[in-house]
């Protein structure tokens, strides 16, 4: 259904008739966020076009979409990660997570910063996020409520903790993790966060309840 460009993170709508997902292609220099059918056909830009954009998600209605973007630190694409000492992604504090309509239309910023707010989904029922954040000097998985508020931090282990989902009846969250327990790999981790970097190379799933408890490594 894509051809051409770098195409990735697509979500289905609640009705599975659309697809909202992320894509550097031309004339953008790098992600943005676009919706169309789930049959490729009707391609729409929905966030700025400024920016670097990821992880954006269909709230239940279909009008409207979360997403995270850098746009308000300026248009253009935050600096490429260095790959010279291994492969890493980019946890840049600019990034933020907005609400807008499926029409581009950005109705309210939900997270503010400077820290890295991103990789976000929705509760089934629209009424919550949950979503990574390194507001507190780690990379940690939080909720808050659709409008933002009542944010609440679920996790506080040292490590990378994202890309959390919600289970389909919004009991539970799957997210991956790495938490380094040696005290060389943990200096490795902290050195590459104080430069906006997270190597991903490897990742365990956890499953925890909706507020937290219950957390632990599937087996």
């Amino acid at each position: 259904v894509t051809f051409g460009g770098t195409n990735a993170e697509a979500y289905f709508s609640s009705d599975g008739k659309r697809l909202i997902f992320q894509a550097t292609r031309e004339p953008y220099q790098c992600d943005q966020i676009f919706i169309m059918n789930v049959d490729g056909s009707d391609v729409r830009l929905v966030s700025t076009g400024r920016g670097k954009t990821t992880c954006a998600y269909l709230y239940p209605d279909g009008r409207h979409v979360l997403y995270s973007s850098t746009h308000l630190a300026g248009p253009d694409c935050p600096p490429r990660p260095d790959y010279s000492r291994g492969y890493v992604w980019g946890v840049y504090s600019s990034f933020q997570l907005f609400y807008a309509t499926d029409d581009g239309v950005i109705v309210k910023q939900l997270t503010t910063g400077p820290a890295y707010n991103a990789e976000a989904t929705l509760s089934p029922d629209g009424k919550n996020i949950v979503f990574t954040s390194l507001r507190d000097g780690d990379l940690d998985i939080y909720t808050m409520n659709s409008d933002g508020s009542k944010v609440r931090r679920l996790t506080d282990e040292l490590g990378y903790d994202g890309g959390p989902f919600y289970s389909p009846d919004g009991k539970w969250i799957v997210y991956r993790a790495h938490h380094p327990s040696e005290p060389e790999a943990a200096a490795k981790y902290k050195e590459l966060l104080s430069r906006e970097l997270v190597e991903p190379m490897r990742m365990d799933l956890y499953l925890m309840r909706a507020d937290g408890s219950e957390d632990a490594a599937l087996q």
